[in-house]
């Protein structure tokens, strides 16, 4: 496996500037396509989300959603860009299996939302990454290439599901970011996660990018130190997680700087990410806007946005990630690195619920980052999405505190809950959950694990006392797992009269 690692990375800047730009496409979370009526629900059987709008049929008339061109503002607003007077949509021609209409209707030189930024965090340094266009398109089918490579080279068949074609796309095109150094691939990573975070804020998408509804294209550059001039840039399409999105820009800034130190030209290129190995494979050469032959849509009208609409638009917006999270911060008494890690996880609302409940901070972060996760990612969920309430957790946590349950009795309180919806009491008082603290009941477990393991006794006073740990065990698993672990222990010790 191929690893490129930071120090490689280092190496490469003593040479080279690397500079990054990056394409992310957010599908929207309308109920219905950009153009037509047809549902935009994920995973339906295929080609059931279809009609002659969306499949570009003779005499077929597409109308635009204004709930996507309303959400496409509050993006770009949210981005701190400028919204146009005036701005209208174009067909991006080009001819693909997944394009059934043969053209992209999209927008090109009069985009809905231009010029903004995102600051993002990279460590203790601010970085602002400027934002060139917000616009507004549609989506495109879903190829499916049958056989041992996945791709369409060396394919048997290849099948074209048509519900996604249509469903409101945005994509947010960076300015080339310059600068950053060998901190460029962790840019690129805290962009993507901001923009993700705010996104989910503004609720316009639910930014899944395992299923394909937030999407990155990385494109990546090396020139030489001190100049002027920009490298050639290759654009690694459809990196589809944060981690991928930093590995390949590490990836393309070894290889480039290999490419280049050999006396070759870097390509202006489409790669496409490797999982497996983290490093990039060669896809086409890469078109020029002129190569799609932009003229304006015919079948729609401009777009004027109202000024009196866009003001209201921008006095609705919720409180944006940033600046939640220095509130959050200060109300929760955490760290900065801790409030990134509750935000990566999207779990800062439950944490500060669960807190409000009455639990310390600390046990809250650590049952929603540590078990609760774990739940999670069993079932394919996010944590806050799990059927627990914040006070569910804070009642076990206080059961814990209080001697009632241990940590491992209130997994099992946990997976209660989850599994049945009732309440934390009334699982630990149908399971019979409680910790045994009945002494007598403890000592005389102690006694059986002594008499049933008299090998492992002598042991222990023969001086070996890391060995009570198996008598422990033999206890914990009589009273399955009711027993306090440490009084047990110190029991174990005093009856064999070995010292700590």
């Amino acid at each position: 496996m191929t690893t490129t690692r930071s120090d490689d990375v280092a190496t490469v800047t003593e040479k080279y500037d690397p500079t990054i730009g990056l394409e992310t496409h957010v599908e929207l979370g309308t109920a219905s396509k950009m153009f037509c009526g047809c549902a935009t629900e994920f995973g339906a059987p295929p080609n059931t989300h279809t009609c002659p709008v969306c499949l570009g049929l003779p005499g077929a008339l597409p109308v635009a959603n204004e709930q996507a061109i309303e959400s496409t503002i509050r993006i770009g607003l949210a981005l701190n860009c400028s919204i146009a007077s005036w701005c209208r949509f174009a067909r991006k021609n080009y001819f693909y299996p997944d394009m059934p209409k043969n053209f992209q209707t999209s927008q090109y030189d009069e985009p809905l939302c231009v010029d903004g930024y995102l600051d993002v965090q990279v460590g203790d340094r601010t970085v602002r990454v400027e934002i060139e266009r917000v616009h507004l398109e549609e989506d495109t089918g879903k190829n499916t290439h049958v056989g041992t490579s996945g791709r369409i080279h060396g394919a048997d068949y290849s099948l074209v599901d048509f519900n996604r074609a249509g469903i409101p796309l945005v994509e947010i095109v960076t300015r080339p970011v310059t600068g950053s150094g060998e901190l460029a691939p962790e840019v690129a990573r805290a962009y993507v996660t901001e923009l993700r975070d705010i996104l989910r804020s503004l609720g316009v998408s639910d930014v899944r990018m395992e299923q394909g509804s937030l999407r990155c294209d990385v494109n990546t550059s090396l020139a030489p130190r001190g100049s002027d001039t920009l490298g050639t840039r290759s654009e690694t399409k459809n990196v589809n997680s944060l981690r991928s999105v930093e590995r390949a820009v590490r990836s393309e800034m070894v290889r480039q700087a290999q490419v280049l130190d050999a006396g070759e030209r870097v390509l202006l290129e489409t790669r496409h990410f490797q999982e497996q190995t983290g490093d990039t494979r060669p896809g086409r050469s890469k078109e020029e806007a002129t190569d799609y032959r932009y003229f304006p849509e015919p079948d729609l009208v401009p777009m004027a946005p109202d000024p009196a609409w866009v003001d209201t638009l921008r006095a609705s917006l919720p409180e944006l990630p940033a600046a939640r999270r220095a509130r959050m911060r200060d109300e929760l008494g955490v760290g900065a690195e801790d409030m990134t890690h509750l935000s990566n996880a999207g779990v800062v609302d439950v944490v500060a619920a669960t807190v409000d409940a009455g639990a310390p901070i600390g046990e809250a972060r650590n049952w929603w980052l540590g078990y609760l996760a774990q739940k999670a990612n069993e079932r394919e969920v996010a944590a806050a999405e799990l059927p627990i309430t914040p006070p569910q957790v804070a009642r076990v946590i206080a059961l814990v505190a209080d001697g009632t349950l241990s940590t491992a009795l209130a997994r099992q309180a946990v997976d209660g809950v989850l599994e049945t919806g009732a309440g934390v009491d009334a699982v630990v008082a149908e399971r019979g959950l409680q910790r045994v603290s009945d002494t007598s009941a403890l000592e005389q477990a102690a006694d059986d694990a002594i008499a049933a393991n008299p090998d492992v006794a002598e042991k222990v006073r023969g001086g070996k006392v890391a060995a009570v740990g198996a008598l422990v065990g033999a206890v914990m698993k009589a009273t399955r797992g009711q027993a306090d672990a440490a009084a047990v222990r110190d029991i174990l010790l005093a009856k064999l009269g070995a010292g700590a």
